[in-house]
């Protein structure tokens, strides 16, 4: 049977017995006809996409499935989870839908942040609604009904839980670390974040679900859920992009190839290879903007939006009359390549 993705994993329960995360250290993607029917066997699986809690017992005939397909990390995975307590879990997508499930939800993050997708490459429909609000402690994450409690009976215990967010979200490392890459603050890069191999994430970056980098690139700005940034290009400190979450719209803003966001600028509509922001600018698609010739004369204005994916401009604001001014750019960015080189 074809099927979208499958993927065995570890689980964390509330007390009503509700699985609230899952952790899948090797998901596969389109995985073998033959790997699905055997895995289907093994967890009574019928049809559909479905997480299905499995027991340790089961563990040796799933790490004989994923060996005998040649995938050795979940067979290793799965002869390991055998002498495990927590909460096992297998999730088998026939097909590429919203997610149903929090394990169904989790695992498209992970597919996300494992570079087996692309932002945009599944559909997270409805993930907001479906994911707990979880406290993400020293201890792993509570859920939070249940969270004072476990404080409680932890300094009765005389131990600490040290809580390092409350989110729907957690951090991607706790799940992926991607190769080649350089994140200085683990805590703003969201699970379901792209990292591209070669990228950098300085302290005041962020990196949104469902958003990120495609390969290298500088990121000391905020990428937003949804947004792509190209290989080469740079965002610059304190430069912001607007998503499609609160009130954002329904179009897509990325970010080409080459191209720069400078320091405190903003950007609200997709833009092309080899573009330039300047610093402190904030182009939203609504933006009016002066079009110029080579030598520096209007040939007309329009909206930011209709420049949608056109490469080689310059963006910048006339410092005598505050207005928004484009041309040709003449040089591409060139990031520091030992920079880049994250081994």
């Amino acid at each position: 049977m074809a099927s979208f993705s499958l993927a065995l994993g570890t689980a964390t329960k509330n007390r009503d017995n509700k699985i609230i995360e899952a952790f899948f250290p090797t998901p596969t993607l389109n995985p073998a006809d033959a790997l699905v029917d055997a895995i289907a066997a093994i967890v009574d699986y019928k049809e559909g996409n479905q997480a299905i809690e499995v027991t340790a017992a089961q563990c040796a005939d799933l790490a004989a499935a994923f060996s005998t397909a040649g995938e050795e990390a979940s067979a290793n995975f799965a002869t390991k989870a055998a002498a495990s307590e927590q909460p096992l879990v297998v999730v088998i997508l026939a097909t590429d839908e919203a997610p149903a499930s929090v394990a169904e939800g989790f695992l498209k993050l992970q597919l996300i942040s494992h570079r087996l997708v692309k932002p945009h490459g599944v559909v997270l429909d409805g993930i907001f609604g479906l994911l707990h609000n979880i406290a993400w402690t020293n201890q792993g994450p509570i859920d939070l009904p249940e969270l004072a409690e476990r404080q409680m009976e932890a300094r009765l215990n005389g131990e600490t839980i040290t809580v390092d967010c409350v989110d729907k979200f957690p951090k991607m490392v706790d799940y992926v670390v991607p190769t080649g890459v350089r994140i200085a603050d683990t805590s703003r890069v969201r699970l379901g974040a792209h990292v591209g191999e070669g990228t950098t994430v300085m302290h005041e970056g962020f990196i949104n679900f469902n958003a990120g980098t495609t390969g290298v690139s500088m990121v000391e700005g905020r990428i937003s859920a949804g947004v792509v940034v190209g290989n080469g290009s740079d965002i610059g400190g304190g430069a912001s992009i607007m998503g499609t979450l609160s009130g954002g719209g329904k179009v897509v803003v990325s970010i080409g190839e080459n191209s720069l966001l400078g320091a405190n600028a903003g950007l609200g509509f997709p833009m092309g290879d080899r573009c330039t922001i300047e610093s402190g600018l904030y182009v939203t698609a609504g933006s009016k903007v002066r079009m110029l010739d080579k030598s520096g004369q209007e040939v007309e204005v329009v909206k930011a939006r209709d420049l949608a994916g056109v490469s080689d401009l310059l963006f910048r604001r006339n410092s005598m009359t505050g207005q928004i001014e484009c041309l040709a750019n003449k040089s591409a960015v060139e990031l520091n390549s030992e920079l880049h080189s994250n081994n």
